[in-house]
């Protein structure tokens, strides 16, 4: 079954960002910290991201995380969706208006105008028909950035939110959680490593 995953990584004070960020820097200041454990050598980290890459049917993302990704800074061939493991699936990005052009040709991108839970449908189709491609069960997975993420909770857009919560407090910046609609939680599972604690929990709206 494609299940929908809200996927991001977030700071112990509730940031995806660090303050200020921006095309050239998008996960804003002291951001990167919260990405540490997507490039390092932990056997558990390498084995989640490996893991999830390859069960990524289609990856559902917002107009300004595609302007950090298809930037000049952006991915590349040997990091990108995944990190290192530089996967591609679909890409469908929530926009009001497609970009002229796009650097990363080499990548399937979608562009959907009509709102998210549009696009999360194109990318659940998306993931449907890869997974009859390839065998086996793929996932939509919501990518980012944080605005995206948490408007997809607060719609009841997702099955399962996956947190990689990262060993430091930012501050300010880009907050997952904003007047939060009421979610109830089942955990599935914490793997804690070197760089990060890795979360998994089913959602499920609040009867309150």
């Amino acid at each position: 079954m494609t299940r929908i995953i809200a996927d991001i990584s977030v700071s112990l004070d509730g940031f995806v960002t660090g303050p200020d960020p921006g095309p050239d820097n998008g996960l804003g200041a002291g951001g990167e910290a919260l990405h540490t454990w997507a490039f390092s050598d932990d056997p558990d980290d390498r084995r989640i991201l490996r893991e999830a890459t390859a069960r990524s049917g289609a990856v559902v993302l917002g107009r300004r995380l595609f302007d950090v990704v298809d930037g000049p800074h952006g991915w590349s061939d040997t990091v990108g969706y995944g990190a290192a493991q530089a996967g591609t699936p679909a890409f469908v990005v929530v926009t009001s208006s497609p970009p002229a052009s796009v650097r990363l040709s080499g990548l399937d991108w979608t562009f959907v105008t009509t709102g998210l839970p549009d696009a999360v449908t194109v990318a659940r189709e998306r993931a449907v028909v890869a997974s009859a491609h390839r065998g086996r069960d793929l996932d939509v997975v919501l990518m980012g950035g944080g605005a995206t993420v948490r408007s997809a909770l607060d719609a009841g857009l997702a099955d399962v939110l996956v947190l990689h919560l990262a060993p430091v407090v930012l501050g300010a910046g880009t907050p997952l959680f904003s007047g939060a609609v009421p979610r109830d939680l089942v955990r599935r599972s914490v793997t804690p490593t070197s760089t990060t604690t890795h979360l998994t929990y089913d959602l499920r709206r609040s009867a309150a």
